[in-house]
């Protein structure tokens, strides 16, 4: 029996790996590809509200509903919370900040760091857009049953959990 040496040599895990059978990847039943193509086209289709409307893209969406939802935050805070990279966060809200939308001002626990709040403006934009994309969201959960947006809320979290990516506030 030819074994090179590897079954007294060789980690338990690389034995299983060539003992295993080979299984080919079908990316249209890999989860992770699933989870973010469906991410991408839930963006795109909440993005009609906002796009056509209130003339925000994806980014600057996300940071006003960051913003106005924690009544202020900082751009780490949006960067952080948003999974977005830092400078996509940052040329959204000079975006907003030209615009009018968004204010900046030294924090007052540490005057090293800017606080963003949403200036009257962008409270009124704030306050027109959720209810339109909450009725969306709505229109987009009930496709499924009761049970079935239950089970996908659990899920939701769970993965959320798992990635370490639930919001502590």
């Amino acid at each position: 029996m030819w074994d090179n040496g590897c079954a007294r040599n060789c980690p338990e895990s690389i034995l299983a790996a060539r003992s295993a059978p080979k299984r080919a990847l079908r990316l249209a039943g890999f989860v992770p590809f699933r989870l973010n193509r469906l991410a991408a086209a839930v963006s795109q289709h909440l993005a009609l509200i906002y796009r056509a409307r209130f003339a925000l893209d994806i980014p600057a969406w996300r940071v006003i509903a960051t913003v106005g939802e924690r009544h202020g935050c900082t751009a780490q805070h949006v960067a952080d919370s948003t999974r977005m990279h830092k400078t996509r966060v940052s040329r959204a809200i000079a975006q907003l900040r030209a615009r009018g939308l968004i204010a900046r001002a030294a924090s007052t626990r540490d005057g090293r760091e800017m606080q963003l709040r949403l200036t009257r403006a962008g409270r009124r934009l704030y306050a027109q857009l959720v209810p339109l994309v909450l009725a969306r969201e709505h229109d987009l959960m009930h496709c499924m049953s009761a049970a079935e947006r239950r089970g996908l809320l659990r899920g939701l979290e769970r993965l959320e959990e798992f990635l370490g990516l639930r919001d502590p506030h």
